[in-house]
């Protein structure tokens, strides 16, 4: 119901749940005996097969009340359960509410597994087996389906298991992106750089990384880099982990190394979006996680 824009729909459900009701229970009564003046078994006239008659006999009393009751049943329901219109019902029953509350017992029986490692410290937690499983159960169901299963990223998704970090690799800023999420933007440039300074500030960039570059063109393309680019990603291209900008200087790529990739990334910009988890996850599995994503870069990658 919280779709609709009115309370008109929530009182035209209703009315037409209760009307239905009440037709059900008028059509059972007026049905349930014979004209006065007719016989006990009416003859419809219908005849098949050459003896087969259908006749027009009243209702079965057990089969009336069990018609009845059946409205009955749907009244009360309709009193104590959602049902009619917005209308929440007498128990205040709600889905959300019954699995918050499975949710609820869900984490009370789960909290002796984790309490034990809410004292120990995050690389110890890292270290520990049975909490690595833990957490590569959560990042499995969380947060495989952006930086795959073996935590190595895609395009676009930054690549987990090696050193290479756009906030930071300490425990605590790991804890932070997980619960907060991040929104990292590279704006756009089109209106101010042409795409000949794009081409060229794209070959100083690949330049900085040690890749093949053009050395008139990165030369050209430097000042650009200089007065455009370095407000983020410093003047010697090695990014800004306050700012979420990438180190240009290496050898990681999060969108591709290509002039043609960088160029679109310069005029048309990039925005990356890593949703919060605060609302999805408590903070004993927050934490779990953040231990198992640590020491992906730091007990010897996704393979444990």
């Amino acid at each position: 119901m919280s779709d609709f824009f009115s309370d008109y729909w929530s009182y035209y459900i209703a009315a037409i749940s209760l009307i239905g009701i009440v037709w059900c229970v008028w059509l059972l009564f007026s049905q349930r005996r014979m004209p006065k003046g007719t016989s006990t078994t009416q003859d419809t006239g219908h005849v098949w097969d050459g003896d087969l008659r259908e006749l027009n006999n009243p209702l079965p009393r057990w089969w009336m009340w069990m018609f009845l009751l059946a409205c009955i049943f749907a009244l009360g329901y309709l009193t104590l359960y959602p049902g009619l219109g917005s209308y929440a019902g007498v128990l205040g029953f709600s889905t959300q509410g019954e699995l918050a509350a499975h949710r609820q017992a869900a984490e009370k029986a789960q909290h002796d597994i984790y309490a034990k490692y809410l004292t120990m410290e995050i690389p110890q937690v890292a270290a520990d087996p049975n909490a690595r499983e833990i957490g590569q159960r959560l990042f499995l169901n969380y947060c495989a389906q952006c930086h795959g299963s073996d935590a190595r990223g895609n395009r676009g998704f930054p690549n987990l298991a090696d050193s290479d970090w756009l906030y930071g690799g300490d425990p605590e800023t790991i804890r932070q992106t997980i619960t907060k999420g991040r929104n990292g933007m590279m704006p756009p440039f089109a209106g101010t750089i042409d795409a000949k300074q794009a081409g060229d500030t794209a070959q100083y960039v690949r330049s900085l990384s040690g890749l093949a570059s053009d050395p008139i063109r990165a030369s050209r393309g430097e000042s650009t880099f200089k007065t455009t680019c370095a407000a983020c990603h410093g003047a010697s291209g090695k990014g800004n982990q306050a700012l979420g900008a990438p180190n240009l200087s290496d050898s990681v790529w999060l969108y591709g190394s290509s002039e043609g990739v960088i160029v679109e990334a310069i005029l048309k910009g990039h925005n990356g979006h890593m949703p919060a988890h605060e609302e999805i996850l408590t903070p004993e599995r927050i934490r779990m996680l953040t231990a198992y994503v640590w020491g992906l870069s730091n007990t010897g990658g996704a393979g444990q």
